[in-house]
């Protein structure tokens, strides 16, 4: 098994970036400019390595590869996003891998892009990429090709790549040491205080997990849920605002997540996805994301008046009015409630929802902001599944 930790040392190490792999400072897929930059080199690192995995390494400077780290980074919508936009998408996995000397809310991002043995191009225009246009990667240079038979038939048929890739990956697995010593330190360490725990599946992989745990009439919950497949390195997290509950047997690891959705102080939990990590016998394991999410319905005319008084509490924002403690309530609720409108057909609750981001973010309880942050998360789960 790959440890994930020395791969990307190995790969930064091995040279500059290059025909199988790139590095990034931080990923922005929040514009139309940052994905199509994202979606260049997937399609050029794709189109280069057709026989072997290349990389894409997240949270290093470019200058001096120092390893500074980025935030965690839900990579539900990754694949979706390249299923989207390119004809013969490569597989893509990416993973939130920490590094000891890093702050706990920040990781390295690593995205393998899988063999396909296809060429890969734009099906439909983006930002200033047209379709049918290729990449293919020349040393560290991401170039088009116009025409998909400019693509040289050495980089169709084989890899030029691939014993230097296998010879990184090879030098990157695990060991027990490092396994023993990524469980002591996440029970005896990080986690000391949370009341850490751990399981082995098929007797080759550890997961440990801890959390915040609450009760909810019949239902546990946790939350600041730190989870870690320690021969990996890989970790995924779920911040103080996520709910989610930790099944697992012989076989499989889940966590499926939760959101607390409600009008008029009446919350409710509704699953938003579930995550399961499936273990085989022959050291192999997979991770699969299903969305969940069913979307409360609610009166159409009590909606109405609960809409137009957040569009009311938003143009007091606006133009700098107090607000009443009743208001400063609802403001804290703002986020939330404007997309349960959405999710009802209120089309433009999301849009006034955006518009009001700079006006929460200036707030000084930064309440409001955090619960903003976390219902575009969920909006974006919601829309990439």
């Amino acid at each position: 098994m790959i440890n994930k930790r020395l791969l990307i040392k190995n790969l930064l190490a091995h040279n500059d970036e290059n025909s199988f792999y790139d590095k990034k400072r931080q990923l922005n897929l929040h514009t139309k400019e940052g994905k199509a930059k994202f979606l260049k080199h997937i399609c050029a690192l794709s189109n280069s390595n057709p026989m072997n995995n290349s990389y894409i390494v997240v949270g290093v400077e470019d200058m001096d590869n120092e390893i500074v780290g980025d935030d965690f980074f839900d990579d539900s919508r990754i694949q979706n996003l390249v299923n989207a936009f390119l004809e013969n998408p490569p597989k893509i996995q990416y993973e939130n891998v920490p590094f000891p000397d890093l702050p706990k809310d920040k990781v390295v991002g690593l995205v393998t892009i899988k063999p396909n043995n296809k060429v890969s191009f734009f099906k439909k225009n983006i930002h200033t990429i047209l379709a049918k246009t290729a990449f293919v990667r020349r040393g560290s240079n991401t170039m088009p090709v116009e025409e998909l038979s400019e693509i040289p038939t050495s980089i169709k048929t084989k890899s030029l790549n691939m014993e230097t890739v296998i010879s990184i990956e090879n030098n990157s697995r695990n060991s027990i040491a490092h396994t023993l010593e990524g469980v002591i330190d996440f029970m005896n360490n990080r986690h000391k205080d949370m009341n850490p725990r751990y399981h082995v599946f098929k007797e080759l992989f550890v997961v440990c997990w801890a959390g915040n745990k609450k009760k909810v009439r019949d239902k546990t919950f946790f939350s600041r849920v730190d989870i870690e497949l320690i021969n990996e390195q890989v970790k995924l997290f779920y911040s103080a605002l996520d709910e989610v509950t930790i099944e697992y047997d012989d076989h499989t690891f889940s966590i499926t997540e939760y959101v607390p959705l409600g009008l008029n102080d009446k919350t409710s939990y509704y699953p938003l996805e579930k995550v399961t990590l499936h273990f085989y016998d022959n050291g192999y394991y997979k991770m699969e994301t299903t969305m969940l999410f069913e979307p409360p319905e609610y009166n159409r005319k009590m909606l109405h008046h609960i809409y137009n008084s957040n569009l009311a509490l938003i143009q007091k924002l606006q133009k700098g009015l107090n607000l009443s403690g009743r208001e400063s309530k609802d403001l804290e609720n703002l986020p939330s409630t404007l997309m349960i409108c959405y999710l009802n057909g209120f089309e433009e609750a999301k849009m006034k929802l955006i518009e009001a981001k700079p006006y929460l973010k200036a707030l000084e309880n930064q309440t409001a902001y955090v619960y903003f942050k976390e219902t575009m998360r969920v909006l974006r789960k919601v829309k990439y599944n």
